[in-house]
């Protein structure tokens, strides 16, 4: 499974909600009627992050993802990005 580069700015697509849960998170897309489960409440934090933060990189370092952990985190953020949750940042 390929991850997102780190280094790069991410953020939820505009048509994405975000209902957190006791297992982690439901992500809904309205546009593609995609339905994504994130059962890691440490990728929630990272998630919710990615908007404010300059890099994913960024995100995972305040959600207190440890750099041993960085390309699974890597790789489920690329699992979003595959079902249009997650958008690079353009500006």
């Amino acid at each position: 499974m390929s991850g997102i580069d780190l280094d790069r700015a991410w953020d939820l697509h505009p048509q994405v909600s975000v209902r957190p849960e006791p297992f982690g998170a439901l992500l809904y897309h309205f546009g593609t009627r995609k339905l994504s489960f994130l059962k890691d409440r440490r990728l929630l934090d990272v998630v919710r992050s990615l908007g404010d933060a300059p890099t994913a990189r960024d995100a995972c370092t305040a959600a207190g993802v440890p750099a041993s952990d960085l390309a699974r985190y890597g790789a489920a953020l690329g699992a979003l990005v595959r079902s249009s949750m997650l958008v690079e940042r353009t500006s």
